[in-house]
């Protein structure tokens, strides 16, 4: 087979799946986006309940982390996905989530309470990387804590784990192809459905794999924007 009739093979092939292919991408963002910005909002409540002064909140903030970290997250989601079902738990599907439905909530939810656990971390590093002076400072001006926190300490943690929320948010992007497991049409759903399709294995895959490092790579591009920006405005 020489060059160019292995290119337009190439070309045919993209051509023909270039829908599954681009909805693949346009579930794995869903996915990724919505448990993103959860996941945010969790790490955040467990940082509170992490940094607690009352030992139950700090117990139920551990256990969870520690859940997350000793379990992988393909256990994760298929136990929410069996067990919420079990108790009889429904959760609201949003319109937004299209024809991905329940399923996909399943799978968000499981992100959510695995990303939440490492963006706790996360969170709490950073508020502990600013000097414990600053708050001083700030209560000694008539600044309250809540006060303090939110206006002296965490603009300056941001900037410290910026980097990290990156790392954490291209790793949500690549553990969303575990949601395969309870049918949530993402990439590699797709790729199950291309490859029974076009009798093909392996070239899906590089497509696939090439589509995860454009998402992933351009989360890291964006990250190092947002820091060169923060240096600037320092200096």
């Amino acid at each position: 087979m020489d060059f160019n009739t292995w290119l337009t093979g190439i070309c045919q092939f993209l051509s023909k799946y270039s829908a599954l292919f681009l909805g693949g991408v346009k579930n794995t963002l869903l996915l990724s986006l919505t448990a993103g910005v959860l996941s945010i909002l969790v790490g955040g409540a467990l940082c509170f309940l992490r940094m607690s002064r009352i030992a139950p909140l700090r117990w139920i903030a551990n256990i969870w982390i520690e859940f997350v970290r000793g379990t992988p997250v393909l256990v994760q989601i298929m136990m929410i996905y069996y067990g919420l079902p079990m108790i009889g738990v429904q959760l609201p599907v949003p319109a937004f989530l299209g024809n991905a439905g329940e399923r996909a909530m399943y799978g968000i939810l499981a992100l959510t309470i695995n990303s939440g656990g490492y963006i706790c971390e996360i969170i709490r590093s950073g508020i502990q990387s600013v000097d414990r002076g600053q708050m001083e400072a700030a209560r000694s001006l008539g600044f309250g804590s809540i006060r303090s926190m939110l206006m002296i300490v965490m603009p300056q943690a941001i900037k410290n784990i910026l980097p990290n929320f990156g790392n954490e948010f291209a790793n949500l992007i690549k553990a969303s192809s575990q949601v395969m497991i309870i049918g949530v049409g993402e990439l590699m759903f797709s790729y199950n459905t291309i490859s029974g399709t076009s009798g093909r294995a392996f070239l899906p895959l590089i497509v696939i794999a090439l589509l995860y490092f454009a998402m992933t790579f351009t989360v890291g591009l964006g990250v190092r924007a947002l820091e060169r920006h923060f240096r600037r405005s320092e200096r």
